[in-house]
């Protein structure tokens, strides 16, 4: 409350859980009765964690229909407040997670979910350190198609690839100047921005940090920091993975290495090629890949991300350097030996993406697993291919007896029910481009 009471103008918050999809769903509350939430006395269905894309129930979901769509507690999750400065009034978020009667932990939120690998990494005595880095476009949505943005500075389409192009950054200086301050001001560790492939896009990187829900919460918040100030802006900041045909998707890679008790990177080994616990590591992140697919592109539009020849890897292939790689191994200093994931996109949900990331690699150094031979350079075809269909990712992480050691059964299951009726809802509808193919030609 000290934070509320030195800020007076802030009159509102938003009180929200982070549902699957990685959108914040919650209650608008008077800072008088802020008290209450901040005491754990909020409650809210805990069908708000598995609503669809569009925020309907989820046709047969047992929360709901069995049981009554009853309600769980909600608490504060530590982070804090986090002022919502681009509304009009001045508003802060404070963040929540969901936990039952008995004050246990309801592993069908996502936050959740990355807490217990977490719980399970500390009992070996390892503390995992992440990092992310987010795509992202600046979007111009005044026309009746969103577009690449006009540069504030030249006021010309900016419509070519622009790859660490200095005055792409420089045209939408305020912009970053303020995603920077905002991250600043709440602890989100930012470091470099660059321009990406796409008119508009950028990327930024989030530092390491040894606390994945940290991680997660970053990444989180940094994707509503970026949104929110582009509006400030007559823009629209967009992290869905492939919103041009023609640019290059929005990817979402995530770094990480494991520390011991005493601090020491148990990837380290002395030597360029890593400890026999990263390539135990990189074995379970390739064993599990294919069933995590869906966690790493859970959305209709992912799938044109992930295409051959489309800056986004395809194959269950790791390597050293190779950005063409699923799982890379950076170069660098031996003690900074560490592993990137390379398959998420952008609209993936931070939680789940770090969880299933986690829970693979640690799979992978309690059973031991062995992956094959790294690829050279590119890969050749030898590795099994990613999930290029929203329906067989979906059967693939349905059917893993894996995932089970992962994910509790109350968010595969309803995770699984979600992406199904979302997939039934696309499948349900004709775009207009099969209407001027088929409607009067056949």
């Amino acid at each position: 409350m000290a934070w509320l009471e030195g800020r007076p103008a802030i009159t509102s918050l938003r009180a929200a859980v982070c549902d699957l999809n990685g959108i914040l769903r919650g209650k608008r509350v008077p800072v008088a009765q802020a008290h209450k939430v901040l005491e754990g006395q909020m409650r809210m269905p805990y069908s708000i964690t598995c609503l669809d894309i569009w925020g309907e129930d989820v046709a047969g979901n047992p929360i709901v229909y069995k049981q009554g769509d009853i309600d769980g507690r909600c608490e504060p999750t530590g982070r804090g407040f986090l002022p919502m400065n681009w509304l009009g009034s001045p508003t802060a978020l404070l963040p929540l997670w969901m936990l039952d009667e008995a004050g246990k932990p309801y592993l069908g939120d996502p936050r959740r979910a990355l807490a217990a690998i977490c719980d399970r990494f500390a009992a070996l005595g390892l503390t995992p350190v992440v990092a992310t880095e987010l795509e992202f476009y600046l979007v111009d949505t005044s026309g009746d198609e969103p577009s690449p943005p006009k540069s504030p500075v030249t006021h010309k389409l900016l419509d070519g690839d622009g790859a660490l192009c200095i005055d792409d950054l420089d045209h939408f200086e305020a912009f970053f100047t303020d995603v920077y301050a905002a991250c600043d001001a709440h602890d989100v560790p930012v470091d470099s921005a660059i321009s990406e492939n796409g008119g508009g896009q950028f990327e930024i990187n989030l530092l390491h940090v040894p606390d994945p829900l940290k991680a997660a919460d970053d990444a989180l918040y940094f994707k509503r920091f970026v949104k929110g100030i582009a509006r400030k802006y007559d823009l629209a900041a967009s992290f869905m993975a492939k919103p041009f045909l023609d640019r290059s998707g929005n990817g979402f890679h995530v770094h990480f290495s494991l520390l011991d008790r005493d601090g020491r990177n148990v990837f380290d080994n002395g030597t360029p090629e890593g400890s026999p616990v990263m390539h135990h590591a990189v074995g379970g992140l390739l064993d599990m890949m294919r069933a995590s697919s869906l966690i790493f592109a859970p959305h209709r539009n992912s799938y044109r991300r992930l295409q051959p020849n489309a800056h986004a890897p395809t194959e269950v292939v790791w390597g050293y350097e190779s950005r063409h790689a699923a799982v890379r191994i950076p170069g660098g200093p031996n003690s900074a030996r560490r592993i990137e994931h390379r398959v998420a996109g952008a609209d993936a949900n931070p939680y789940l993406v770090l969880a299933a990331i986690l829970g693979a690699a640690l799979q992978g150094i309690e059973k031991a697993i062995v992956p094959p031979e790294p690829m050279s350079s590119q890969p050749d075809g030898s590795g099994a291919s990613l999930p290029l269909d929203w329906k067989l990712a979906i059967e693939a992480f349905e059917s893993s007896l894996p995932m089970h050691d992962v994910f509790a059964p109350v968010l595969r299951e309803t995770f699984v029910g979600m992406k199904r009726q979302e997939l039934q809802v696309f499948s349900q509808r004709i775009n207009p481009f099969e209407h001027e193919t088929y409607l009067e030609t056949v």
